[in-house]
């Protein structure tokens, strides 16, 4: 089954990215708020210049664990880690975006 409807809009602030993420259908979506380091982003995806994609990839890992109702609404990206410790190594990219 494929993962819910997923948004994610990054605008840069400070040394890094605030990314508004929305999963699922308007009626029922959860909405989400991911601060990345540009340090995080620079280790995980070497060549992006934004952090979309990771974003993106880091939620798809996160929706094959659990429910979106479960995800945090409000977390820094490196916290997946704490709960999911292969969530690095599953979502590192030589290449970037």
């Amino acid at each position: 089954m494929p993962p819910p409807d997923l948004a994610v809009r990054c605008q840069p602030v400070g040394n890094g990215w605030l990314c508004d993420v929305t999963i699922g259908p308007e009626e029922g979506a959860t909405h989400h708020q991911v601060t990345v380091s540009d340090a995080i982003l620079a280790r995980l995806w070497p060549d992006a210049t934004e952090p979309d994609g990771l974003v993106r990839a880091s939620f798809a890992f996160l929706l094959q664990r659990e429910p979106r109702e479960s995800i945090l609404r409000s977390f820094d990206l490196p916290v997946i880690g704490r709960y999911f410790p292969d969530w690095e190594a599953a979502i590192r990219r030589d290449g970037g975006g």
